[in-house]
């Protein structure tokens, strides 16, 4: 019977490995993946010491079904194990139950901390040549593309779309988009792994400009490698005991390729209250790993805090201000995010925007909450006005019937006015047209073929309304001494210096019929936002 014994033990063991190595749980008594992956274990051992008894392990006489466990001293090993597997179970389930809302719902509200802020103050006009026209969807439509025209690698690499992929960062101050190429299948990886992965797409957001950055020492460390070189496999065998929330791919600002990892912890109770205390980077080429504190996560990383974390501390923050049964009955001061988000770059930080709704009303905002996804600061900015979800469907709503469909929109400053910046995609996903709408006023949508022609739109009916502040406009008087004019996207764009002004005025035909008549000597008087640009886009012009 030892010898039975024995051997299931060996067995067991052998089996759990096996288990470890493709389930890799952290070793962690704060991870409810250990708590099943032991409970597992333990079971695999009774069935197995049930099956190596045979007929003796049960009792048909008498109709039961129970384990004879009679032999020798192996009745108390059955009830310790059964103990244990209770009492893994029972800590378990009744640390959920302990860990919740329910019981700590002042704890939730106070995981993010955030501050009100001034929108004028913090939001800066941004230039044009800084918007971001490209979401997701677009980017992963361009890398296919350039990948598709590289004969030498599209044979044996794909583009990896999965969600860690496309990151969105800033790099060297423009807003960007990276993704790593992965294998095309298993044979490919076995021809491939030995160089490793050639390079990585980088789709600059404001241009639509894709890049193929080739490296001299491939990528050998990816969530799509095998054995050891496989990411998660790699990381809990270098941190057996980390818990690690979603990753994503980046760049350094010398353009090498990393793993941004964030390693989380439960602030509340057990398991209550998840949050991240820190990152481990990991060199994509070589796999050389650090673990940084979260405070001292460096400057070029953009993404310590994954977009659900955050969402989800907000919804807590706007929920449980008066505790958990005002959620339940009254909902005073309740709100909650608008059901979507997007990210906004900030002093070469990447910010995450969502707007507030009040509960029950998913129509308008109450304000909106940016959180920094680095360093995890939260502003929040009193702006009452459209969801982003009506200003889409208003910009939709301005060219039904081309049946164009609104991309999630970005938050900008423009004149001072919150605004939301979009683009319209057609059915094949192509970006179309460009449309700004007013936050407060969400029916007032500026559209166009391009960012000049939707922006000079979008600023004449800012200029018209006269509700709006348009403090934030200046405006000059000049002698034209050179003007000429250019077609862009089918449009005519009128292009004017002005004696003693170092910008080059821009302004589109629709803008005023009068561009038309203008010649060098004229005198006029132009309103415009100083954006810091060489060209300017003209809000008004008058001779």
């Amino acid at each position: 019977m030892k010898k039975k014994v024995f051997r299931n033990i060996i067995l067991t063991v052998l089996l759990a490995a096996i288990a470890y190595y493709f389930m890799l749980p952290p070793m962690n008594l704060r991870a409810p993946e250990f708590y099943g992956y032991v409970i597992t274990v333990l079971i695999v051992f009774l069935v197995l010491m049930a099956l190596s008894m045979g007929k003796q392990a049960y009792e048909t006489r008498t109709e039961r079904f129970k384990l004879n466990l009679s032999f020798g001293s192996t009745g108390k090993w059955f009830k310790v194990i059964m103990g244990l597997i209770i009492v893994l179970a029972v800590i378990l389930v009744g640390g959920k139950v302990i860990s919740s809302e329910f019981f700590h719902a002042s704890a939730y509200q106070q995981l993010m901390p955030v501050s009100e802020r001034e929108f004028t103050e913090d939001i800066s006009q941004i230039s044009l040549r800084e918007v971001p026209v490209v979401d997701r969807d677009t980017a992963i439509r361009l890398g296919d593309r350039k990948l598709g025209e590289l004969v030498d690698l599209v044979s044996q690499f794909e583009v990896d779309e999965n969600m860690y992929s496309y990151t969105q960062i800033n790099y060297n101050d423009v807003p960007t988009r990276v993704a790593p190429l992965i294998y095309g299948d298993v044979i490919k990886w076995f021809n491939n792994q030995s160089k490793g992965i050639p390079g990585y797409m980088a789709v600059d957001m404001t241009t639509q400009e894709v890049t193929l950055k080739r490296l001299d020492q491939g990528i050998k460390y990816s969530p799509g490698e095998f054995f050891f070189r496989n990411l998660d496999r790699h990381l809990r065998f270098s941190y057996p005991s980390l818990m690690f929330d979603d990753y994503s791919f980046e760049i350094d600002d010398e353009g090498n390729p990393f793993w941004i990892c964030p390693v989380y912890t439960y602030k509340i109770a057990l398991f209550g209250g998840k949050d991240i205390k820190g990152v481990v980077i990991v060199d994509a080429q070589d796999g050389s790993s650090t673990y940084y504190d979260i405070q001292d996560v460096p400057q070029w990383v953009d993404k310590a805090y994954s977009s659900d974390i955050v969402v989800n501390q907000i919804d807590y923050w706007g929920k449980y201000k008066k505790g958990f049964i005002n959620t339940v009955i009254g909902q005073k001061e309740v709100c909650l995010t608008s059901g979507g988000y997007n990210y906004l770059a900030i002093d070469d930080d990447v910010w995450l925007y969502t707007g507030l709704t009040s509960a029950g009303n998913d129509q308008s905002n109450i304000g909106f909450v940016l959180v920094n996804l680095r360093t995890k600061e939260a502003r929040y900015y009193v702006v009452s006005g459209a969801t982003e979800y009506s200003a889409m469907a208003s910009a939709e709503g301005q060219v039904q019937h081309l049946n164009y469909e609104a991309t999630f929109p970005v938050l900008l400053n423009i004149a001072n006015q919150p605004t939301y910046f979009l683009s319209l995609k057609d059915n094949a996903g192509l970006v179309k047209k460009f449309a700004y709408v007013n936050v407060e006023k969400y029916q007032m949508v500026g559209i166009g073929d391009n960012l000049n022609e939707a922006y000079s739109s979008y600023l004449k009916l800012t200029a018209e309304d006269d509700d709006i502040d348009t403090s934030a406009l200046q405006s000059v008087t000049g002698k034209i001494v050179r003007i000429r004019t250019a077609v862009k996207d089918g449009n005519t764009n009128y292009y004017i210096e002005l004696a003693g002004k170092n910008q080059i005025f821009v302004a589109s035909i629709e803008l005023n019929d009068l561009l038309a008549l203008l010649e060098e000597g004229d005198m006029v008087t132009v309103s415009y936002i100083d954006t810091g640009d060489s060209f300017i886009t003209v809000n008004a012009i008058e001779k």
